[in-house]
């Protein structure tokens, strides 16, 4: 597997969440090949860096600096990919809503990635106190939700300085997304919820909000 293509470090450390049997082996390839040969299917680890949201919101994030951070809908691990591989000392705890995903989430934890805790989780009732987290990502989710208004409340009260969404910027194909925002709908969304400031940006095709949480000043 081609470490420029794919982030073999940690898909290495899935392989071997998944497979305790193969936690001993030192070589990084050949735990990969072992792990293909038992069938598990390695493909999401691909790098997905280039895409340009994910691009955008790291350079964000390299801004805010966070002491620790919650992915909210981590999913694939699109985003939580190059997260990771982009900040390698930060506390990321991923959450998702599919039991299934949660599980090969924490298979990585459970591989050697440490810092990264996974939970099975709805992010229209996270089970975190408030004030919890320094920042909270949630990418590519609240289109997918009937109601993203009871989810932005929920970002804002785990929060302790600034959630970060992004969304698609207009209609497209995709049966499962269910909402379409724009500007004046994101901003009055969270401002409506509480928040001190929404700045909006812009990448092809999506839109991506910085949320400042109340009582915090950049």
């Amino acid at each position: 597997m081609d470490p420029e293509r794919y982030f073999v470090d940690l898909a290495a450390a899935f392989v071997r969440g998944r497979k305790p049997s193969l936690a001993a082996i030192e070589d990084v390839q050949e735990v990969l090949a072992r792990g293909q040969s038992e069938g598990l299917s390695l493909h999401k680890f691909k790098r997905a860096t280039a895409l340009p949201r994910v691009r955008k919101v790291l350079g964000i994030l390299t801004g805010l600096m966070p002491d620790d951070l919650l992915d909210v809908g981590s999913g694939r691990g699109v985003f939580l990919w190059p997260l990771l591989d982009a900040f390698p000392s930060l506390a990321v705890t991923a959450v998702d809503a599919d039991p299934r995903r949660a599980i090969d989430l924490q298979a990585l934890h459970d591989g050697g990635v440490e810092r990264l805790h996974a939970m099975h989780g709805d992010a229209c009732a996270l089970a975190l106190p408030d004030d919890s987290v320094d920042v909270i990502t949630a990418l590519e989710v609240l289109e997918h939700m009937t109601t993203p208004e009871v989810a932005a409340a929920q970002l804002l009260r785990v929060a302790r300085r600034f959630v970060v969404v992004s969304v698609p910027s207009g209609p497209d194909d995709n049966p499962q997304h269910i909402q379409l925002f724009d500007p004046p709908r994101m901003r009055s969304m969270f401002m409506d919820a509480g928040a001190r400031r929404v700045q909006i940006e812009h990448v092809p095709g999506h839109m991506i909000a910085v949320v400042q949480v109340e009582g915090h000043v950049r």
